[in-house]
């Protein structure tokens, strides 16, 4: 397996204990919550240069790292609902786009197409952790990132539907 779907991985495999951190109600294991999101968070952006850098993309990366970016993600915003520090509406809608824009990617790429990020789907990505990020460790105005989030994460969704209506259309 090659190091860049290992890294992949290992960001899947610490959704556990970010999750279970997160949840308990001990101000110190906020923090290490925190540092685990952070780390899982720096692996989706280490494992995608490294696959590029080494000629790494597989089949099992191309399909893996979004679908490991999602689990992440959704893990963070359902942990932040449950402790009631974000609406849920906004955490469904950032989770329906995520997954249909992925699942857009997959019809695109089951025609041989392949939608590449966008330059408004990094920033939604950058967005969205450092939203959940600020959220968890309750700083002080983090609600403004959290809209910010949501603001980008609509955003980029319009622009991969805009950009990528022929491959829906083709598609029916």
């Amino acid at each position: 397996m090659k190091t860049s779907n290992k890294i992949t991985l290992f960001r899947i495999l610490l959704v556990p204990p970010f999750i279970v951190f997160a949840l308990y109600r001990y101000p110190e294991y906020k923090w290490i919550a925190f540092w685990i999101f952070i780390i899982a968070s720096i692996t989706d952006f280490l494992d995608g240069y490294i696959a590029r850098r080494y000629n790494e993309i597989t089949k099992f990366g191309i399909f893996i790292d979004p679908l490991a970016d999602k689990i992440l993600i959704s893990a963070g915003l359902i942990v932040l609902v449950d402790l009631h520090r974000i609406p849920s509406w906004i955490a469904i809608a950032i989770i329906t786009r995520d997954f249909s824009i992925t699942g857009l990617r997959t019809i695109a790429m089951s025609g041989g197409k392949v939608i590449p990020a966008s330059r408004w789907g990094k920033l939604k990505t950058i967005s969205q952790i450092v939203a959940i990020s600020a959220v968890i460790i309750e700083l002080p105005y983090s609600d403004i990132l959290v809209w910010v989030a949501l603001a980008f994460t609509l955003l980029s969704g319009i622009d991969y539907l805009k950009k990528n209506i022929n491959i829906l259309k083709e598609g029916s």
